[in-house]
Parts: structure tokens; C-alpha cells; sequence
């Protein structure tokens, strides 16, 4: 009569024990008792059919071992012998070991025979092993009563979800090889935690594995797409994409969420042509983009300043009747602003507002500097009153934006006027781009005094003075006819070792001219020539 341990597995070696002969007295069967401690009833119970099972376990008929009920992957409880016919054990301990051969399999071995590929072939009692099993390192098998798939596919999914990647292994090479298959839903559960482990080497048997069986699904290539591109790169990536988009089976499972993982990938990358390309591949296979796809499209163009594309994939969206997210419509007011959209960005704007959503300051500021760069001033101080009675506060860029929107317009006078304004109320908003403006008005209105005294307020408060600052200067006395101010402005802004540049000299050599000052024109000149000899020299 064979003891049996609970716990014993297929693994090498178990099989190979010699077990003893049936005792020829009455075949009482064999007593079994925990290895440590008392005896407790129900711990261990007589079999008839040739095998002792403790409780929890039950018994295979098939081979002298004994299955477990559930894969846990929790250590196994040994069973000790006491003896055959209520022999005592010696003083040795058990003899009756040594006697009829029986030896005592540890629950752990202390050492794992490892193959070429780090996996132990492990013989089956009835046939040999499935040629495509997937072999582990350290994966032991255990016989199966519970032979419904569905079941056991629900089993390896739980384990898989919960991160016992070991119990999974082990559950899944036992279902291998016993003849069952697991279905594309769990074996998509352990692709996941290989991925989650960073097992590329794993995953990428894995999908093999459900590739050749034809269980991959659309989930399945987003996360060996996922996996690749993280590891080797989205490159790599891309062309395994291709691969399965050329394989006409893998292509009729691609849905829009693989594509979405490469359009991420790509993204991340800042490659725009490789996610422009795939977006047309998307519409060629006739799939329809979701939010996220027109998010990520989104987001990927405005980083890449690829205005027009971020344009082009919002009126998409709007034809495929998606509603487009807080966040696009703020990148497509911007890009508006660039490409000079006003009126799209006046048509944002208000779907912002029917939608419920409070525009923030860059809103507001991007769509009055959108009106101003057209020249629509009205407009522009219209949006400026909806933001005072949104409860906030304009800043330099707000008031950059009127500025600009009255200078645009031929409203010169009022630019002054307001910048005025802004001096007396706002002056901490004051920076040398606002200064500017109000010296383009100037120059435009020809108030050469006003424009210095414009010049000596930015001195005196400590601004970085530019040689633009100094062009509208002498600009204004070019227009107002005062060539010998604008041959003073000429040399404070080279004594202040400010580099005129060619706007400057033409300004200058244009009003000596007019107020024919030939002496200076010739001086200006020999300075500009030694400038340049020295340049290309």
C-alpha cells in the first residue's frame, strides 16, 4: 500500500519511486498520521483502490498522486508515515523506510534540474507531454480533476489580475498539459501581468503562443505593441504593427484601440508624420477615431506646432458627432491664433461657453489676441468685458492683446490713450513689449516727443532697452522731419553700446538726408563700412 504525501506534483522524479508491495495481511490499508504532533480524526482516512488522501486533497486514479482541489499557490502540507500494521518506528526513526524502500520527497527540492531552456520535462502518466507546451522555469505541473475550460480559464484569469504570476505559470502548463486550452481571455490576463512585471522575454512567448493558437484578440496586440515599444523602442513597434497589418487574419481583429497605442507611442516619440500616417490608416481600415484618439491626435500636433492638423482633426471630430474635451478646444483656440482663424476661434469659444465650460485667462487672452491680429477691435474689447465679469483679473498678455488690436486697427490715438491708462492703474504689468507698442503708435502718428519721452521712462524704470526700442524712436523723428534728434537718438543708443542695426542706419541716413546733413551721412557711412570690412574679415 502506497503513503502518499498531499502536495506531491509530477515533477521529476515523482513517478520514479519505488513504492511497496500490498501487504499480504487482510489489505487493511495504511495508516497515516501527521508527521508532527497528535493524531487528530479526519486528518487522514484508508482508500480503498490503492491510495491514501489527507483532507483538501483528492486522489488520481490514473497515477499514485494526489491533485489538489484549487491552484493556490500556497506550500503544501507533508504527511508523515507512522508505519505498516501499526509497526513503531526504531530508534533510528521510521525503518520501515529503509525496509521496504519508501523515501520521503521534501515539499521544496532543494535544487531544480534546469534544461537548455529553463524549463523541467516532467513525464506524464499516460502520454507524452503537448509539443507547444509553454515551458517555465521552476513551473511545476499538477494532474487536474477539473477538466471544464471555462472554469479553469476563470481561475487563471483571478490569479493572473491578482499578480500571482507563479500559481498562473503553473496552472496554465498543467492545462497544456493535460490536453485542455485556455481561453483568449485568460491568456490575455497573464500577457497583462508579464507586461505589468516587465517580462518582455515572457510576453513575447506569450503572444507566440496565442498567435499560433488563434486566440489573439485586438487586446492582445495593444499590449505586445505596449510591451515593445517600452522596451525596444516605438520603432520596433511600428514594425510589428505593419507586420500585423499586412497578416490578413491578425488585420481583421485590429480595432481602433491598437491603433490608439501606436498613435500614443509615436506621440511620446514627437514623430507627427508617423501619427499623421497612422490616422489615415485608421480611416482606411473604416474605423471611426474615439475621444481618445482625437485627444492624443490633438495633443501630438499642438506639441508639434502642427496648427493646421490640429485644425483638420477637430473638424473631424465634429463630423463623427464627438463631443471634443475642455482641454482640444483650448489647443484649438491656440492654433486658431496662430493660423489666424479668428472666426473659428470666436465659433470654439462659444461652444465653450453652451457647453458649460468657464474659459481661464489663456483662453481669453488667445482669442482677443485672435481678434486683434484681424484687426477686430470691437470685438476684442467686447471679450475683454465678459472677462472682467468673469470675476478675472487681465494680465500683460490681455493687455498686450488690446493694445495690439487698436494699433492694427489704425486706432493709434487710442493705443496711446490706453497705454496711458494701463501706466496709471496697472504699472506693474509694464514690460518693454507693451513700451513698443505704444512707440509704434508714435512712430505711425509721427509724436517724436512723446516717443522720447516714452524712451526716457523706459530708462529710467530700468528696462532692457533694444535696438527695436531705438528704431521706433528714430522713426518717429524720421516721419516728423527732425533728422538732427534722430542723429542724437542714434549716438545715445550707441553710447549706451546698444548695436544699431540696418533699420537703424537706413532711418538715420534717410532723415540726415532729408535735412541735408552730408557731413553726418558721410561719417555714418565710413562707420558703417569699417563695420562691415571688420565683419568679413
Amino acid at each position: 500500500m502506497a503513503a502518499v504525501w498531499s502536495g506531491c506534483s509530477t515533477s521529476r522524479g515523482s513517478f520514479s519511486q519505488e513504492l511497496p508491495r500490498r501487504s499480504a495481511k487482510g489489505g487493511q490499508g495504511t495508516r497515516v498520521r501527521p508527521a508532527t504532533g497528535g493524531r487528530s480524526r479526519g486528518d487522514a482516512r484508508p482508500v480503498s483502490g490503492g491510495a491514501v488522501t489527507a483532507r483538501g486533497a483528492r486522489v488520481c486514479r490514473a497515477a499514485p498522486c494526489v491533485l489538489e482541489s484549487d491552484v493556490t499557490g500556497k506550500e503544501e502540507s507533508g504527511l508523515g508515515v507512522r508505519g505498516v500494521e501499526d509497526e513503531r518506528p526504531g530508534a533510528a526513526g521510521f525503518d520501515y523506510h529503509q525496509r521496504h524502500g519508501l523515501r520521503r520527497r521534501p515539499a521544496r527540492p532543494a535544487a531544480v534540474e534546469k534544461d537548455p531552456v529553463g524549463a523541467r520535462s516532467v513525464p506524464s502518466a499516460s502520454a507524452s507531454e503537448p509539443a507547444d507546451k509553454f515551458e517555465r522555469e521552476g513551473s511545476r505541473l499538477h494532474f487536474l480533476e477539473e477538466r471544464d475550460e471555462e472554469l479553469l480559464s476563470r481561475r487563471l484569469m483571478k490569479l493572473s489580475q491578482s499578480n500571482k504570476v507563479r500559481s498562473a505559470i503553473e496552472l496554465f502548463d498543467s492545462m497544456l498539459a493535460s490536453g485542455l486550452q485556455p481561453n483568449s481571455h485568460a491568456c490575455n490576463s497573464l500577457l497583462a501581468s508579464f507586461v505589468r512585471r516587465g517580462s518582455s522575454m515572457d510576453a513575447m512567448k506569450m503572444y507566440e503562443f496565442m498567435k499560433g493558437k488563434g486566440l489573439a484578440t485586438g487586446h492582445t496586440y495593444t499590449l505586445i505593441l505596449k510591451a515593445v515599444a517600452r522596451t525596444e523602442g516605438y520603432m520596433s513597434a511600428l514594425q510589428m504593427f505593419s507586420e500585423i497589418e499586412e497578416c490578413a487574419e491578425s488585420r481583421e481583429t485590429l480595432d481602433v484601440i491598437v491603433y490608439n497605442t501606436m498613435i500614443s507611442a509615436c506621440g511620446r516619440a514627437k514623430d507627427w508624420r508617423q501619427v499623421e500616417k497612422l490616422w489615415g490608416r485608421l480611416a482606411e481600415n473604416s474605423l471611426s477615431g474615439t475621444l481618445m484618439t482625437y485627444d492624443l491626435l490633438v495633443s501630438t500636433f499642438v506639441q508639434c506646432g502642427q496648427s493646421e492638423l490640429v485644425i483638420a482633426a477637430y473638424e473631424e471630430m465634429l463630423r463623427d458627432g464627438l463631443d471634443p474635451s475642455e482641454d482640444i478646444m483650448k489647443a484649438i483656440i491656440a492654433s486658431c491664433t496662430k493660423e489666424g482663424r479668428w472666426e473659428f476661434a470666436l465659433a470654439t469659444f462659444r461652444r465653450m461657453l453652451s457647453a458649460g465650460m468657464k474659459p481661464n485667462i489663456i483662453v481669453f487672452n488667445s482669442v482677443i489676441n485672435s481678434l486683434g491680429k484681424a484687426g477686430e477691435d470691437e470685438l476684442a474689447f467686447r471679450m475683454y468685458h465678459l472677462l472682467t465679469s468673469s470675476e478675472l483679473e487681465p494680465d500683460q498678455y490681455t493687455w498686450s492683446a488690446l493694445l495690439s488690436a487698436l494699433y492694427r486697427s489704425g486706432r493709434c490715438w487710442d493705443a496711446l490713450e490706453l497705454f496711458q491708462g494701463i501706466k496709471s492703474k496697472h504699472p506693474s504689468v509694464l514690460n518693454s513689449h507693451l513700451y513698443n507698442i505704444a512707440l509704434m503708435s508714435c512712430e505711425r502718428l509721427g509724436q517724436w516727443e512723446h516717443a522720447l519721452q516714452l524712451l526716457w521712462m523706459m530708462e529710467k524704470s530700468g528696462l532692457q532697452i533694444s535696438a527695436v526700442s531705438y528704431n521706433h524712436v528714430i522713426r518717429a523723428c524720421e516721419v516728423a522731419c527732425e533728422p538732427k534728434v534722430a542723429l542724437k537718438v542714434y549716438r545715445r543708443m550707441t553710447h549706451e553700446r546698444c548695436s544699431p542695426d540696418t533699420f537703424t542706419h537706413l532711418s538715420v541716413i534717410r532723415a540726415c538726408i532729408w535735412g541735408s546733413l552730408w557731413d553726418e551721412v558721410e561719417d555714418i557711412l565710413e562707420v558703417l563700412f569699417c563695420s562691415l570690412l571688420f565683419y568679413f574679415c
